[in-house]
């Protein structure tokens, strides 16, 4: 049984009775003309099949005591293997995901129909569908359409939320997924790299973002986490600046806020180095706080501690120090956001809320920074844990931090 079989297993086990979840790759909306926007899984689709094509759809069924596993996809078109490449076999499908039964796209409807027919004896039938939403203005999923078309149909029909579910899952990652998490910072780490190797004044902050991507092109990672914060001077500031277009400057500070992916699992990681590779007095100052300030975050992570605890202790710390250094005003003044979040197959992934404890098998990041505009400040520093038994591993060690380490390796790539 590979990792998603088992995955698939825990799902089914959770629907408790008879009832059938559906989970939908999704498909990319078209941006213009036939140009269409590229396209990204469904991540609790891909978490139980491995499958990252458009237009799958995965049923799992439990009945009488039974249960089924099955894969609908896109048939074979020779045509459009001529312009773009074939679409996946059944049997490609079959031995990455190991589901035995796939079927056309074409035949959902009447295998739902069938099975919800055959049910109706059971008034206790539920569907499980993925209602996540951001925010109540974006587009209607594909889980979504597809359950108002259900309700449509069959108005006794009992529609279920899967997504906690996938959420208790997800949270405890694997040894697979630990691994794809330390090849994604191992590959962030080498583009941070090159990024201090080339950080000079007069350089463009896209500039810098490109360093990064080519590293990552070079490393075979097509796609990064997230869009790279690319941010020099009192643009750092500025919690999620992405423009990433302006000229770095003699003096300055540069933060990079970035991440590469492998198998769709997402390092989220920040640094702030000199632009010239030397840090001023007053830098190094501020930069030491946030350094410690994040070492306080990975001497207490830990389980049976809560993410809003840690974040706390983050702010108690700053609410004593940065008046010893001038620096005044409320603490929300300088750091306005929180300490960590869960990452995994999304950098912000799936999480039970700022209130829910940490367990072994978590994976959050801890980023404190301080920001300071009137000074041009802006300082970030970011690593991904690993929360285990006795405490919590820094899964991204490898990237330097320390100032002393930062302006020696800057001073030898001159």
């Amino acid at each position: 049984m590979n990792i998603y079989s088992n995955r698939r297993q825990k799902v089914l086990r959770s629907l408790q009775g008879n009832g059938m979840a559906l989970f939908f790759s999704g498909k990319a909306p078209l941006r213009s003309e036939d140009e269409a926007y590229e396209f990204s899984v469904n991540r609790n689709f891909y978490y139980l099949t491995g499958l990252q094509k458009e237009d799958m759809v995965l049923m799992l069924l439990e009945m009488d005591g039974n249960t089924r596993e099955v894969l609908f996809i896109q048939p074979y078109d020779e045509l459009l293997a001529r312009w773009i490449g074939g679409r996946m076999s059944k049997e490609e499908a079959t031995e990455i995901s190991e589901i035995e039964d796939v079927r056309d796209l074409s035949e959902l409807d009447s295998t739902v129909a069938s099975i919800y027919n055959r049910s109706r004896k059971d008034n206790a039938f539920k569907f499980f569908f993925d209602f996540w939403h951001y925010d109540t203005d974006q587009p209607k999923t594909a889980a979504e359409n597809y359950a108002a078309k259900l309700r449509e149909r069959y108005p006794s029909a009992i529609l279920k939320d899967i997504y906690p579910v996938m959420t208790h899952l997800r949270l405890i990652k694997d040894e697979y997924e630990i691994s794809c998490l330390k090849k994604a910072i191992h590959t962030t780490n080498l583009g941070i790299q090159q990024m201090m190797r080339s950080s000079r004044p007069g350089l463009n902050e896209m500039a810098m973002e490109g360093v990064f991507n080519f590293v990552l092109m070079q490393s075979l990672c097509r796609q990064t986490s997230f869009k790279t914060i690319a941010a020099s001077g009192e643009r750092a500031t500025i919690l999620h600046y992405s423009d990433n277009d302006q000229v770095m400057k003699d003096g300055e500070l540069f933060l990079c806020d970035l991440g590469a992916t492998c198998n769709n699992y997402c390092a989220d990681i920040s640094r702030t180095f000199p632009v010239n590779g030397r840090f001023t007095q007053r830098q190094r100052e501020i930069y030491e706080i946030v350094l410690k300030a994040q070492k306080i975050v990975i001497d207490n992570a830990r389980v049976g501690v809560k993410v809003r605890d840690l974040n706390q202790m983050v702010i108690d710390y700053y609410r004593t120090e940065l008046p010893l250094h001038g620096l005044n005003k409320d603490v929300s003044e300088y750091y306005f956001h929180s300490v960590s979040h869960h990452l995994g197959l999304d950098t912000h992934d799936v999480d039970g809320g700022l209130g829910a404890v940490l367990e072994a098998g978590m994976v959050i990041t801890d980023e404190p920074g301080l920001y300071i505009a009137d000074e041009g400040i802006g300082i970030r520093i970011e690593d991904d844990l690993l929360i285990t038994g006795t405490g919590a591993e820094v899964l991204s060690e490898e990237i330097i931090k320390d100032p002393d380490e930062i302006e020696k390796y800057m001073e030898g790539q001159q």
